[in-house]
C-alpha cells in the first residue's frame, strides 16, 4: 500500500519555528488483486488506521526544513479463498513508526513567521527522505500482519508552484526496502523498490481553506520468496480529493478520498480520512 499514499502540498512552504500536532483516522477497503497462479482468489481487505504525529520546522543554513514522526495503530480484517476455501483474519496493534525529514533546496527559504506572512513564496523545490521502522506487530507463523518486519526508506524530490488561488506540485520518488527473513514457513521475502510520481491541483479559498485534486502512478515492488519470483510487480495508479477546512486560528481538519483508477495487480482500495492538526509557532 505503500505506493498508493496521495500527499497534496506536501512541499508547500513554510516558516521556520513551526510545530504541530496531528491525529488521523483511515479507512480503507476493498479488493487485493493476485496473480492468476497465487492459490488465494477474492481477497478483499476491510482496514482501520488511527495515528498520531507531531513534527516541526526549522532552520538548515538558510534553508528551510522540517522533521515529523508517526506512529499508527491499525484493526482490520481479511478475507478471500485459500484453494477454494473460504478463509478469514482479523489483525489489530500497532503498525510502523514512520519518519519524514524534509529540506529545501532553495536558498533563503528559512524565514522567520512574520517575514513569511509578509512575503508568502510562490514557489518551491525540496527532497525528503521517509524512513518506516518495523515496529509493527509481526507474527513469523501468520501469513498477514500489520507490520513487515523490514525497513522501509523513501527519497523524493518534489516541487510546488503557486499562481494566484490556484497551485500546482507534485514529486518523484521511490521506496526501497531490506528483506524480511523471518518471513511466513521460515523463507525469505525479498522485494524490489515500487517508484512512485505524483501530482496535484489545488485551490485557495481563502487562508487555509483549499481543495486539490490528486493523482499517482506506481509500479515496480515484484515480491521473491527465497529467490523464486512471485509475478507480483504492480503498475497501478490512483486519484483523489482532499479538502482542507480551518476550524480556528491553529486548527484545522482535512478530508480526502481516494480510489484506484488502474490496478495491475496488489491492492484496488477506496480510502477515505479525516485528519486533524494543530499548529503553533515559538
Amino acid at each position: 500500500m505503500l505506493g498508493q499514499q496521495l500527499e497534496p502540498r506536501a512541499f508547500a512552504p513554510n516558516p521556520v519555528g513551526a510545530h504541530f500536532v496531528l491525529g488521523s483516522m483511515i479507512h480503507t477497503e476493498g479488493d487485493v488483486l493476485m496473480d492468476a497462479s497465487s492459490p488465494i482468489e477474492d481477497f478483499k481487505v476491510n482496514l482501520n488506521v488511527y495515528a498520531a504525529g507531531y513534527g516541526q520546522t526549522f532552520a538548515l543554513g538558510d534553508r528551510v526544513a522540517s522533521i515529523a514522526v508517526v506512529a499508527p495503530y491499525a484493526d482490520g480484517r481479511a478475507s478471500g479463498k485459500l484453494n477454494g476455501e473460504p478463509r478469514s483474519v482479523s489483525r489489530s496493534g500497532p503498525g510502523n513508526l514512520t519518519l519524514r525529514v524534509t529540506a529545501s533546496l532553495l536558498p533563503g527559504s528559512a524565514l522567520d513567521p512574520a517575514s513569511f506572512a509578509r512575503h508568502t513564496p510562490d514557489r518551491t523545490l525540496g527532497a525528503s527522505l521517509v524512513i518506516m521502522a518495523p515496529t509493527g506487530e509481526y507474527f513469523k507463523d501468520k501469513l498477514i500482519n500489520i507490520g513487515t518486519n523490514r525497513w522501509a526508506f523513501k527519497p523524493e524530490l518534489g516541487a510546488a508552484r503557486q499562481f494566484g488561488k490556484w497551485g500546482v506540485d507534485g514529486s518523484i520518488g521511490a521506496w526501497f526496502f531490506t528483506v524480511n527473513d523471518d518471513y511466513f514457513g521460515g523463507f525469505r521475502r525479498k522485494q524490489d523498490p515500487i517508484g512512485a510520481v505524483q501530482g496535484h491541483v489545488s485551490y485557495t479559498f481563502r487562508p487555509r481553506l483549499w481543495l486539490a485534486a490528486d493523482f499517482t502512478w506506481y509500479t515496480g515492488g515484484q515480491t521473491h520468496i527465497d529467490g523464486v519470483s512471485q509475478g507480483d510487480r504492480q503498475d497501478n495508479s490512483r486519484a483523489g480529493l482532499a479538502l482542507s477546512v480551518p476550524v480556528s486560528s491553529r486548527q484545522s481538519v482535512k478530508l480526502s478520498w481516494s480510489t484506484g483508477t488502474s490496478t495491475r495487480i496488489g491492492g484496488d482500495f477506496d480510502a477515505l480520512s479525516l485528519t486533524w492538526q494543530y499548529l503553533w509557532f515559538n
